[in-house]
């Protein structure tokens, strides 16, 4: 579990979920209480704006269907603050968050690589057994009524 405490809210990530919590003056001054979970499987990417000397960072969590919009030359930040999916962050806090973007990016990965490669081996498997079943039945070894009644039992796996 990682937990890190920013300047508009505290995000925390446990390897499957994104919480953005928010509480206090500064919740209320820009998107307001309250706590956001994510799954890791809703988030498509990881915004980053590193933290300067006189500049704030922040991290944004992007997601499909998300209404995000292009911040002007130096209102980056302050639009961040203003967004639900994203948290600001002073230089101190930077290589904590530093950490999270890391976890968390590699979690999207993990997560999009696990559910891809089942469906592309299972449905060509599929294929191949919907063939071979066909040609079983063209040569006269199984009967029609014996092709759809294995057809049915392929397709229902």
């Amino acid at each position: 579990m990682i937990e890190v405490k920013g300047h508009t809210g505290q995000v925390a990530f446990d390897g499957e979920y994104v919480t953005i919590m928010r509480k206090g003056l500064n919740a209320r001054l820009s998107v307001g209480k309250g706590e956001k979970r994510m799954h890791i499987s809703q988030i498509s990417g990881v915004q980053w704006k590193p933290a300067g000397l006189l500049v704030n960072g922040f991290i944004q969590f992007t997601v499909p269907g998300g209404n995000e919009r292009r911040s002007a030359f130096g209102s980056q930040t302050k639009d961040a603050a203003h967004d639900e999916n994203s948290v600001v962050f002073h230089k101190k806090q930077m290589p904590q968050f530093e950490k999270l973007r890391t976890a968390v990016e590699a979690a999207i990965a993990a997560h999009h690589k696990a559910s891809a490669a089942p469906a592309i081996v299972s449905s060509e498997s599929v294929a191949d057994e919907l063939a071979k079943l066909g040609a079983l039945r063209e040569q006269g070894l199984l009967s029609p009524e014996e092709f759809e009644a294995q057809k049915a039992r392929l397709l229902a796996d």
